[in-house]
């Protein structure tokens, strides 16, 4: 069977891209290295994560909102509820808006915004979500095998239809 290999890039439709360029580089530490004059192609180097933004003519403009069809946000990962705390001071002093930490049923999630109000989200796992992950890569997991998982580790999650 076929299947992808990874994420190769996100690209995201910005109102000004010298402005998204800088806080992308300075909050997220990216990379510039490539202007092609409507949009600028930044790098991550620690993860080699493309991020594209873009500035199309003819643009509606206005700012991002996950309410309509389309991104609803950008998820990023830290490696842990420490790393997303040190993550919360450096937005202290960026003078980044963003919600405290929420303990979810798979992970902890920091929630920010971008100079356009796109949602950004950065994600640590935690032990269920590790665990998860360790046996969805050890082979092939049934739906009766994830429906197992979430009843033996008490998660409060919706079972999804699959019909």
């Amino acid at each position: 069977m076929v299947t992808f290999a990874g994420v190769d890039h996100v690209s995201l439709t910005v109102t000004d891209l010298a402005r998204s360029q800088e806080f992308y580089t300075a909050v997220l530490d990216f990379v510039p290295v490539l202007d092609v004059g409507y949009g600028r192609i930044l790098m991550h180097p620690a993860t080699g994560f493309t991020l594209s933004l873009m500035k199309h003519e003819g643009a509606r403009g206005g700012g991002f909102t996950e309410l309509t069809t389309g991104l609803d946000h950008l998820g990023l990962t830290a490696g842990s509820r420490a790393e997303l705390e040190v993550w919360e001071r450096r937005f202290d002093d960026l003078g980044v808006a963003y919600t405290p930490i929420r303990d979810m049923e798979l992970g902890f999630h920091l929630n920010f915004r971008d100079p356009d109000d796109i949602a950004l989200e950065l994600t640590a796992p935690n032990e269920h979500l590790v665990a998860a992950r360790a046996a969805l890569a050890a082979g092939q997991t049934s739906q009766a095998d994830i429906d197992a998982f979430v009843d033996e580790h008490d998660l409060d999650l919706p079972r999804v239809d699959r019909a």
